[in-house]
């Protein structure tokens, strides 16, 4: 059997939602401790909905860095995390920004708007000596612009609910997700049902992410899925690995088989 992995992913860390996840990843760390090394991927908001500035909570810079000195991975995540852009004018971009999601930041902005986000954060993470390894536009939504400012800058790989892709050819490798909607409990609900079908199908992939956020971590139910289903991963077989090292380790194969 080819080899398969998980990979843990946190969206939406800043200050604010920071206390939303100690006692996940706390319990997340007791599990390494019994498994072997559950590496995280950290999704860095740099100013979540333009209340939340990651350089002004200097504890929060050291918890990040004391994660990635842990072998942790950490992306960039949009930038505000919210769609400012002027109110969408068509059916289609009404569905997509006020009904799929309001957080949709990258979906309606143009390359050069686009561009001046990403240099931003990419500041952020200089600034820090964090390296460049992925960007996840929130709600994975990216106007055609947005793809272009993308494709010239040095990050590694982007996603979708289903892929990563390497930048900046976006070659697609298959990559499923699970993931909660938590906010209701009807929600709550349908999304078990979704994740574990999803799990069965995609039992043979390659690769499984599973995509938290913190609305999951408010939810006592929902955390423990996450955490039994990490368990039951790990058991099945699954070794857990950052997003960034299972990309690069697809180009090490690709490179060695051409």
């Amino acid at each position: 059997m080819a080899d398969r992995h998980l990979s843990l992913v946190l969206h939406d860390i800043a200050p604010e939602t920071w206390p939303d996840y100690i006692d996940f990843v706390a319990k997340v760390d007791a599990l390494a401790r019994r498994h072997g090394p559950i590496p995280i991927t950290w999704l860095v908001v740099p100013d979540f909905h333009h209340r939340s500035d990651c350089r002004r909570d200097g504890a929060f810079l050291e918890n990040l860095q004391r994660r990635r000195a842990m072998g942790d991975e950490l992306a960039l995540h949009g930038y505000y995390h919210c769609d400012d852009a002027p109110s969408p004018r068509t059916p289609r971009d009404w569905f997509m920004r006020r009904f799929y999601t309001w957080e949709g930041e990258f979906y309606a902005l143009d390359e050069n708007e686009a561009a001046q986000r990403l240099d931003k954060g990419i500041e952020l993470f200089r600034s820090q000596g964090w390296p460049l390894t992925g960007f996840v536009a929130p709600a994975w939504l990216m106007s055609q612009g947005a793809r272009r400012a993308l494709a010239q800058r040095d990050f590694c790989y982007t996603s979708d609910p289903q892929h990563l892709y390497t930048l900046p050819d976006y070659t697609r490798l298959e990559a499923p997700g699970l993931v909660w909607s938590a906010r209701s409990a009807w929600r709550r609900g349908l999304s078990r049902l979704a994740s574990e079908t999803q799990r069965w199908r995609s039992r043979e992939a390659p690769l499984l992410r599973l995509g938290l956020h913190p609305v999951d971590m408010r939810h006592a139910r929902v955390q423990a899925y996450w955490l039994a289903v990490l368990e039951r991963l790990i058991h099945e077989g699954r070794r857990p690995i950052t997003k960034y090292d299972w990309v690069t380790g697809q180009r090490r194969r690709e490179q060695h088989a051409a």
